[in-house]
């Protein structure tokens, strides 16, 4: 779970390099032929965005009060 800003531009960091990560698979092999890889690779995104959903969702409940 993400708790500040500076972890939170960590996350985001670590998108970028898996979203380019699974690019550069999905260029290189666009058959499935590592389809375990690019999925790991889509469930990490999406994980990560996730916590960066209900990091954000958070800081605009305190900004709101």
């Amino acid at each position: 779970m993400i708790s500040n800003a500076q972890e939170y531009d960590k996350v985001q960091e670590e998108l970028r390099h898996l979203e380019d990560w699974l690019a550069r698979l999905q260029r290189e092999n666009p058959v499935p032929t590592k389809g375990l890889t690019k999925a790991g690779i889509r469930k990490m995104i999406s994980r990560l965005h996730e916590e960066l959903a209900e990091f954000e969702g958070t800081q605009e409940v305190q900004a709101a009060r």
